[in-house]
């Protein structure tokens, strides 16, 4: 194989905090090359300057048998390398092949004026989508109306129809479903024998030993090693990641007491998004709700938060409570820690004192002042429990790694002392040592007797965490399983169920 892509001695810093150390790095053409490390390691920053959207301090890159120093994504996309980043660039108001031609519309005069000639624009689209297998995605149809795994495919159309030639993915099946994965690795591999390079970024180890040829570790900002994919396992690999042994994904369960009498019971709540859901959560328990992207879930935990307007009868230790909004259910001690922590669990511009205290300013302020060292320790108390990694508590937090950020969601609710933790997707986009830590706090919270409502795609977790396990599908509570004496293919059975009927 060819070399395409050799980095050699690069290194960058922030703030004169070195965050690449001398970096070397050969990518071959037309192979998947995985890059792999916990949160913080530099990952994002290495794609970021082979993306040109950053640029290094020192070190060379060559690309395509020629020196490179891009200045701008421009330069790269032009050179013939695009980024797709975790989070979409689309527009969502606009079409798929808008987004695709977005800042290269095809044009066409008329009376020596040029006019869009979206006809070729539709007609360009559907070679690109065709060229790769993706049929299925209407060209004219608006990008809000897509599911992510179609918004996905439309990033990758977009990229390749700017002829590239490297394609670089961050966490690119971090929002999909199994079955929407596993069309994206048929792509990726119909594009590897195209003699496209990817360069592949994810947590998900079991994904990178299914896609990737070669493998590169990267810890604190310097290059560990790079295997080839079948001469290393995934121990190895999460050994090189963390500089230590982790033998076991998930902690050993600690022993904690389970109530008979229900905490919470849920009957007959219904909504646009599910129907008709009974269930019942007792003290100390995790109780693991699975299903497959959009079964209802997601909607159902939120709804129990009072983001989302539901009808049926819920009832905490015995007494009826209407949670019409959220400030209801914190009250009554039920807390959220949302899937979309970005959007939904935190102010990105603020830093992580006022993080922790907008939500907590009826107990952190008196006659409408914030009390300064009350909050202070409160703050403090939730970092150290947790093991945030700050450098201080006013430290912004859209400059924290995805762990850490997800640590302050939990840190702000832990302040209250709550009765009842509902985690959607706690370590979606969080690298296998934060999720360890975060897999330990919920075993702590529940040997305090907090219960826990766990909404996962990762059946492993769901499986290894839970004490009992509910299946939705398109709405529904399909089944009730015992996670002791079941397996990944008796979720998937219940969670198809609805489907099937």
């Amino acid at each position: 194989m060819m070399e395409i892509l050799k980095i050699d001695s690069l290194n960058k810093s922030f703030s004169g905090v070195q965050v690449l150390k001398n970096i070397n790095l050969s990518i071959q053409k037309g192979e998947i090359h995985a890059i792999v490390g916990e949160n913080g390691a530099g990952k994002s920053t290495l794609m970021k300057i082979i993306a040109g959207e950053l640029e290094c301090d020192s070190g060379k890159i060559e690309f395509d048998g020629r020196m490179v120093n891009f200045s701008s994504p421009l330069e790269a996309i032009n050179s013939g390398i695009s980024l797709i980043h975790q989070e979409f660039s689309l527009v969502p108001q606009l079409s798929v092949y808008e987004n695709i031609f977005l800042g290269r519309e095809i044009s066409k005069k008329f009376f020596k004026i040029n006019f869009v000639d979206k006809k070729s624009m539709k007609k360009e689209t559907l070679t690109v989508l065709k060229r790769f297998g993706i049929s299925d995605i209407p060209v004219d149809s608006k990008v809000k109306n897509l599911s992510v795994a179609d918004k996905q495919l439309t990033e990758i159309a977009k990229a390749l129809s700017t002829n590239s030639k490297f394609l670089i993915m961050d966490e690119p099946t971090a929002a999909l479903t199994l079955r929407e994965t596993e069309l994206l690795f048929a792509i990726l591999k119909n594009l590897k024998n195209q003699n496209v390079t990817i360069l592949f970024i994810s947590h998900r180890l079991e994904e990178i030993f299914e896609i990737a040829d070669n493998v590169t570790v990267l810890r604190n900002g310097e290059v560990v090693g790079t295997k080839k994919i079948n001469e290393i396992n995934m121990e190895e690999v999460v050994n090189m990641m963390v500089g230590r042994s982790l033998k076991n994904r998930f902690p050993d369960k600690v022993p904690h007491e389970i109530k008979d009498d229900p905490l919470l019971e849920v009957k007959g709540l219904s909504s646009e998004s599910f129907k008709n859901v009974n269930f019942k959560l007792r003290k100390g328990e995790i109780l693991a709700i699975a299903g497959l992207v959009g079964c209802g879930n997601m909607q159902l935990g939120e709804s129990l938060f009072g983001l989302r307007d539901s009808e049926g009868e819920v009832s905490l230790e015995g007494k009826t409570i209407h949670l019409s909004e959220p400030t209801v259910a914190i009250k009554n001690g039920i807390f959220l820690v949302p899937e979309d922590r970005h959007d939904l669990g935190l102010i990105l511009q603020l830093g992580v004192r006022e993080n922790h205290s907008v939500p907590n300013l009826d107990f952190l302020s008196k006659f409408g002042f914030v009390l300064r060292k009350e909050e202070k320790k409160s703050v403090r108390s939730s970092i150290n429990y947790l093991n945030t990694k700050v450098s201080s508590i006013n430290q912004r937090v859209d400059n924290l790694s995805g762990g850490n950020q997800q640590k302050v969601v939990l840190g702000k609710w832990i302040a209250r002392s709550p009765k009842i933790l509902i985690l959607d997707e706690p370590t979606r986009g969080i690298d296998i040592g934060a999720k360890y830590e975060i897999y330990k706090f919920m075993y702590d919270q529940v040997s305090k007797g907090v219960s826990i409502i766990l909404i996962s795609s990762e059946l492993a977790e769901i499986l290894n965490l839970s004490d009992r396990i509910l299946v939705m599908s398109e709405g529904r509570i399909t089944g009730e399983l015992n996670p002791k004496n079941s397996t990944q293919e008796d979720i998937l059975k219940l969670a198809v169920k609805g489907k099937e009927n």
